[in-house]
């Protein structure tokens, strides 16, 4: 067996940041071979993820980036299986690299997509793994998504102070006077906010599905049993509006003034910074 020097098993340790114990048994096992031990820190990982498969990850937190410019903004869950391994150093670390993946990644949604992302020459799903054999608990990407502006508007982001939840809201603006207005910027904030608590199911009617409201359709159906024939549906239309008013964002009576759809707000706040916005889409995403 080859001698396992110190300045060797630093090295590896640095390049790895694993334990020493672990990278002087890496090097042992592969007769002082750095780049060998490497791969095998790694295949520990893998082997890890493998064995626990079936474990639940309920912990973890969203991880939020908006570039420098505030063109575009990313958001992501990382989640793992307890707590504690959650407020570790070695996973708040990851999330802090993680930061700088969410802005390269090109594609504009899926979890895969950003474990493939390359930062250099390593992939997301290798710092991971890296991760997973300090911890030997399963992490995994639960979420991905990016928003890019392409005219004038704002991303505006919010993670609840938990760390679980996290909104992501696209407005477009007639122009970039009005989107760059701190007061407009602000209200921008506070229906993310309102989507962390309220959490609707979709911008409008059209971003629910069909099945979604036939279910409901059936559901109202089945309450107005025994009403006379003709004033049945009509009631049923109500009940769907009802539906419509309490899970559609723009619908929804603002957080902070429940008399007041979200849809004015935005409205009002636009006007008063002198032009126009729309809502364009959201996100939320929520860990456990």
């Amino acid at each position: 067996m080859a001698e396992i020097s110190s300045a060797l098993v630093m090295k590896l340790r640095k390049m790895s940041g694993q334990g020493m114990m672990d990278c002087k048994k890496a090097l042992e096992e592969n007769d002082g071979n750095l780049e060998e031990a490497m791969t095998a820190l790694r295949k520990k990982g893998l082997a890890t993820l493998a064995k626990r498969a079936d474990r639940d990850t309920t912990e973890g937190t969203v991880v939020c980036v908006i570039a420098p410019d505030g063109r575009e903004a990313a958001m992501a869950t990382l989640c793992c299986e307890t707590d504690f391994v959650a407020k570790s150093d070695d996973f708040i670390n990851t999330t802090r690299i993680l930061n700088d993946y969410l802005l390269c990644c090109d594609s504009p949604e899926g979890a895969q997509a950003l474990l493939d992302t390359e930062k250099d020459s390593k992939k997301f799903s290798e710092v991971l793994t890296e991760c997973v054999s300090k911890t030997g608990e399963k992490m995994e990407l639960g979420n991905y998504a990016k928003f890019k502006l392409t005219g004038p508007g704002l991303i505006s982001t919010y993670v609840h102070f938990n760390g679980k939840i996290g909104v992501m809201i696209e407005i477009e603006t007639d122009t970039q006077q009005v989107a760059d207005n701190e007061q407009f910027k602000l209200i921008a904030k506070d229906i993310a906010m309102h989507i962390t608590a309220i959490n609707p199911l979709a911008l409008d009617e059209s971003g629910i599905d069909a099945e979604t409201i036939e279910k409901e359709r059936a559901i109202a159906a089945e309450q107005v049993k025994g009403k006379p024939e003709n004033i049945i549906e009509k009631i049923i239309d109500g009940k769907i509006k009802k539906f419509f008013a309490d899970n559609c964002l723009l619908e929804q009576g603002f957080v902070k003034d429940e008399k007041v759809q979200v849809k004015k707000v935005i409205a009002d706040a636009a006007k008063a910074a002198g032009g126009t916005a729309t809502i364009k889409r959201f996100v939320r995403f929520a860990i456990g």
